[in-house]
């Protein structure tokens, strides 16, 4: 059992003061309970990878006993018949045997999406159905009597028979039929179904106690499946009637079965006030993007014109490669529900590439040389393959569309409307709307079909008629018809029905020519191939309703297993912290071995290493006496000589020193100060590192970048492997975000903060970011825009953002949005001019480094609450300390 003394730190959420439950690998982030809910049912988040915060650090729980041989435990896990055994399991011992952890390992992988399905979208629509089974439930009784009153109606003939076919009714005919029962038991139903699902979830991934064999073993068992249906009756009499008559009516109610129940979009999403960039890469290997379609959030077929075909990642790297495709088809490929791809090839056969790339088969050949397949689209509500034909003659405009089943057969043509005139001259891209509409992107007009073939509209631009030159085309969770036009460059919005809505999207610097579109069901981004250049761009103008955000509207109706975490108020540094009237001198000292103090990194309440502008870094304590030396530091981060290296040292949650060396690499040293690995290894020599940052709560490094030959930089997010994982450079519309990023650090909110300051024309910002790369702001100074000339930088533990001035020899507090607060720090006679900082998280103290003396002073305007009572305050023991925190252990 822990003791209050033993060292520990309780990580926090990366979103608000809670405690740390959850780690998202995407983005990366830790969350409490409760921002994991949000965080998975985020559309801009939807698709992130999020796993326990025992997962993350690999917890492997204490062994456990076998069921069968109780003085023994698990130590294998036998495959053939999914069960984990132990040494004297001996019927097992000729079968296939894998380490229990590594099998447990590899079916949390195999059933990730299965949980992730669970926790943001099973349990976030299935209470939303509840309120249409209580409807249903409230109103049966009055519509039955409905029925009942018109059945005594046509019955007054049979006045002497009513009391003994009242009585066999309600004794032998509504306690089969009644509505109110059926839909009382498919309420139940329901909700039991639900509280499985939470229960799964619980168990595999809320419970603070993995038990990996129970694990193993529950996965044979099937979640409950349940499919609610809606029911309605017809009752039906003749005038005349006589007993049979009567009993045979009785006995004839139809219920009438509409399927499973269903929460519309209409109801789940809705329009953002504009499209919101979300990113964009460059796909090598083709010549641009003349068709795209979206495999998974970060996987995407692309075509061009020059028989190039590949699987990409969002990265733009080539996963696999398709050699026969049909160079002279737009829309030449879609992939069905198994995400496996369709595509046309170079002899206009219809070929089917297995999920595993491995396998080609051809689904429909050729058999009529007249007609050329011209684009393909696999039909997600009916399984159905609609393909594009266009007439192969010289002299004669026309096509058509033809449906193929799952078995490649043939079973319907669309050729011509209800006058007999032709509907398609060429069509180059097809779809199909969620009402079941045939849209084709034709030569000169948006066609659009019913699915038996009626046609409904053809669009031709905005004003009605005014020309259009359809592209790419596609549909989305709303029903609206997104087309590129090639005459305006844009990405025109219209309503199921042919209504023009909005350009959706113009030509900027990032899209340029819009050409090719493709929506992804599943996170409700649209993805935009361009034109004239290899860049695909990615868009979410849908969001979620506000109302179904809400957790307790969603969850009102459910009594279910309780979400640990959140049965007690959690206090945040907000509640535990607050600012001092001013701030409090506590100690200087000179630091020996240095000219000035040019960045500083405390490692503990009495130690800190310091650099400055000569090649010196050490490590010093509060005497200044030097505890040690690094010797290959490096000292000018440009070869300029006015322009010195600055953040260019971190520690991390070990108290090891990560720098830049003299090459630009970036090293560790360890705590022992024995051994120095390098971490990550310079490769581009056209960017070189400037300011390195650890993060806590990520436990990943921030590095940030300038440009070589021009003024310009970037942030990097390397994990704990030194892998790059992400790259800030540019805000939403394209522009850079950086000239020289020189100070780097992360606040408690996630946000990226960076001293942005060029020495050479004397002007900067402190320039702050999302843990994604959306910009939130850039601060330059009480007023806003005036002159600042920003150097180091550090956040506290209440999301202020502190930074250095050199205009005004101050240190400046902002609030974690970018609004000025004060100046917290003046020129002084023991300071001098600041120009590094330092927050020390245990002490709550700030560690400033003077410009032009060899001096740190350290200061407190953080202090406890006063109004914090004993009953109150947080306790070093007990479940304050270990409740449901993730708990890391030094």
């Amino acid at each position: 059992m822990e003791t209050a003394s033993t060292p520990c730190k309780v990580h926090q959420c990366s979103k608000c003061p809670g405690d740390t439950e959850y780690y998202c690998v995407s983005c990366p982030c830790d969350l409490c309970p409760q921002c994991k809910e949000n965080h998975v049912k985020d559309l801009q988040t939807i698709d992130h990878d999020v796993v326990s915060h025992r997962d993350k650090i690999n917890y492997i729980p204490t062994q456990e006993i076998c069921v069968r041989h109780p003085s023994k435990v698990y130590t294998k896990y036998c495959e053939p018949c999914q069960v984990p055994t132990c040494y004297h399991c001996r019927k097992h011992r000729n079968h296939r045997q894998l380490d229990v952890g590594t099998s447990y390992e590899t079916k949390r992988q195999q059933h990730r999406g299965t949980i992730n399905t669970i926790s943001s979208e099973a349990l976030f629509y299935r209470p939303v159905l509840l309120p249409g089974i209580k409807t249903d439930f409230k109103t049966c009784r009055t519509e039955f009597s409905l029925y009942q009153s018109e059945m005594l109606t046509k019955a007054q003939t049979l006045n002497d028979l009513i009391d003994y076919i009242q009585n066999d009714f309600m004794c032998n005919v509504f306690c089969d039929f009644n509505f109110k029962h059926r839909c009382l038991k498919q309420k139940k139903e329901m909700i039991i179904h639900i509280v499985s699902l939470q229960r799964y979830v619980h168990i595999n991934e809320q419970r603070r106690v993995i038990r990996p064999l129970q694990f193993l073993s529950s996965i044979k068992k099937a979640i409950p499946q349940i499919h609610p249906t809606l029911h309605t009756s017809q009752l039906s009499m003749t005038k005349s009637l006589n007993k049979e008559d009567v009993m045979e009516s009785l006995s004839a109610i139809q219920i009438t079965e509409r399927g499973n129940r269903r929460v519309g979009n209409q109801c789940l999403l809705k329009l953002t006030s504009g499209p919101e960039f979300h990113q964009s890469f460059t796909v090598t290997s083709v010549y641009c993007c003349l068709h795209i379609f979206c495999v998974t959030s970060d996987r995407v077929w692309v075509s061009d014109y020059e028989n190039n075909f590949i699987l990409t990642d969002s990265t733009g790297v080539p996963l696999h490669r398709v050699e026969d495709s049909c160079s002279n088809c737009r829309g030449s490929h879609t992939v069905n529900s198994e995400s496996e791809l369709i595509y046309i090839d170079e002899d206009y056969n219809i070929k089917e590439l297995s999920k595993d790339m491995k396998t080609t088969t051809t689904f429909i050949e050729r058999t009529d040389s007249t007609w050329d397949p011209w684009c393909v689209y696999w039909s997600p509500s009916t399984g159905d393959l609609l393909i594009g034909m266009r007439y192969k003659h010289i002299h004669t405009e026309t096509g058509k569309v033809t449906r193929y089943n799952q078995s490649g057969e043939l079973t319907h043509t669309i050729q011509l409307d209800n006058t007999g005139r032709i509907l398609y001259r060429q069509p180059n891209y097809i779809t199909e709307n969620y009402n079941g509409d045939v849209v084709v992107s034709d030569y000169s007009a948006v066609v659009v079909t019913e699915r038996g073939g009626r046609h409904r509209f053809s669009y031709t631009g905005h004003p009605t008629g005014s020309g259009l030159k359809p592209l790419g085309i596609c549909t989305d969770a709303l029903s609206h018809i997104l087309v590129c036009d090639e005459w305006t460059n844009t990405v025109q919005m219209l309503d199921q029905d042919g209504q023009f809505l909005s350009h959706l999207l113009t030509e900027s610097q990032e899209l340029d020519e819009p050409w090719s579109l493709s929506y992804d069901v599943n996170t409700h981004r649209l993805w935009v191939g361009s034109q004239d250049n290899i860049k695909v761009c990615v868009y979410r103008y849908i969001t979620r309703q506000d109302a179904l955000t809400d957790q307790s509207r969603v969850m009102e109706s459910l009594s279910g297993i309780p979400t640990p975490g959140t049965e007690k108020p959690q206090q945040g540094n907000q509640c535990l912290l607050k600012l001092v009237s001013g701030p409090e001198f506590h100690q200087s000292f000179t630091v020996t071995g240095v000219d000035c103090c040019l960045h500083i990194s405390c490692v503990t309440s009495d130690r800190v290493w310091v650099s400055d502008d000569e090649n010196n870094l050490i490590l010093t304590d509060t005497t200044g006496v030097t505890l040690h030396r690094v010797e290959d530091s490096c000292s000018e981060v440009l070869s300029h000589d006015d322009i010195f290296g600055n953040g260019l040292h971190t520690v991390n949650s070990d108290s090891e020193l990560i720098y830049i060396d003299e090459d630009y690499n970036i090293k560790e040293l360890s705590k022992d100060m024995k051994t120095t690995t390098t971490f990550i290894e310079r490769t581009d020599s056209t960017w070189e590192p400037w300011c390195v940052y650890w993060s806590p709560s990520t436990e990943n490094l921030l590095v940030g970048m300038c440009c070589t030959h021009i003024e310009t930089g970037k942030v990097t997010r390397y994990n704990q492997s030194g892998q790059l994982t992400h790259t800030i450079q540019h805000d939403n519309t394209g522009r850079g975000l950086y000239r020289q990023p020189n100070y780097i650090t992360e606040n408690n909110n996630g946000d990226v903060v960076v001293s942005d300051f060029n020495f050479i024309s004397n002007s900067g910002a402190v320039v702050v970011t999302e843990r994604g790369g959306r910009h939130r702001f850039s601060y330059t100074g009480p007023p806003s825009g005036s002159e600042l000339q920003p150097l180091g930088i550090c956040t506290d533990a209440l999301s202020h953002i502190l930074a250095c001035d050199d205009t005004t020899n101050t240190v400046q507090i902002l609030d974690k949005d970018g609004q000025f607060l004060s100046h917290l720090l003046t020129k002084s006679q023991e300071m001098g001019d600041p120009y590094s900082l330092s927050y020390d998280v245990n002490t709550h103290r700030l560690w400033v480094g003077s410009q032009y003396k060899n001096k740190v002073c350290v200061y407190r305007y953080i202090t406890r609450q006063d109004d914090l009572t004993d009953e109150h305050r947080p306790r070093p023991d007990g479940d304050a300390m270990f409740s449901s925190s993730a708990v890391e252990w030094r």
